[in-house]
């Protein structure tokens, strides 16, 4: 037999035909050892009811997308963020806002009611910027008032922040926005309830 058939039969003994089926490509050992590493020098872990905290980065019909600053993002029923009952007097609650806008807009009101038992952070009105959006807020007893100069169509999500201050059921109130020289133009979000413990 030649040296060049030998070779050949060489390979052929000790090629892996399962592998090549199943389209599995050879590891080097050194390569996977460097990942396993990686992963476990930054592999972040979590505790079973243990508290994560993370920010909303995409809402769908049935869950909230939080990035937690770990390998991959949360994904988190929004039965838990609407009726959570675990929310107890000092808690801070995220407000999330999403406008979508189906047209070209000027001098737009919005009103976000709040139940009594929150209270805002910022409490002082002034002109702020968030996620590409210019808008003046004020806050009054039971509301936080946002007023737009002008909102191009599409869709803004902003974020404010309360602090949970008293136990008991609440109604929340609804969000109602409003074209101020077009009143025809107007929404409003649907009422819920809050639990403080």
């Amino acid at each position: 037999m030649s040296e060049l058939n030998k070779e050949q039969q060489a390979f052929l003994n000790e090629f892996n035909w399962h592998n090549y089926a199943e389209g599995i490509d050879a590891v080097d050992e050194k390569n996977l050892q460097e990942f396993e590493d990686l992963v476990t020098k930054t592999f972040i872990s979590t505790d079973q009811e243990e508290v994560v905290e993370g920010v909303v980065v995409r809402i769908t019909d049935r869950d909230a997308i939080v990035d937690i600053n770990a390998k991959s993002e949360g994904v988190i029923s929004l039965n838990e963020f609407r009726y959570n009952p675990n929310l107890k007097v000092g808690d801070k609650v995220k407000v999330r806002i999403e406008l979508k806008v189906d047209r070209d807009m000027e001098y737009v009101h919005m009103k976000d009611m709040r139940a009594s038992c929150l209270e805002p952070v910022n409490v002082l009105s002034g002109y702020r910027w968030q996620g590409g959006l210019g808008y003046y807020e004020t806050t009054k007893d039971a509301s936080s008032n946002f007023f737009f100069d002008y909102l191009r169509k599409g869709t803004y999500v902003f974020e404010y922040t309360l602090f949970a201050t008293h136990a008991g059921n609440f109604s929340n109130g609804v969000t109602t926005i409003q074209c101020m020289y077009a009143p025809e133009f107007t929404s409003h979000s649907e009422g819920i309830r809050v639990n403080v413990e």
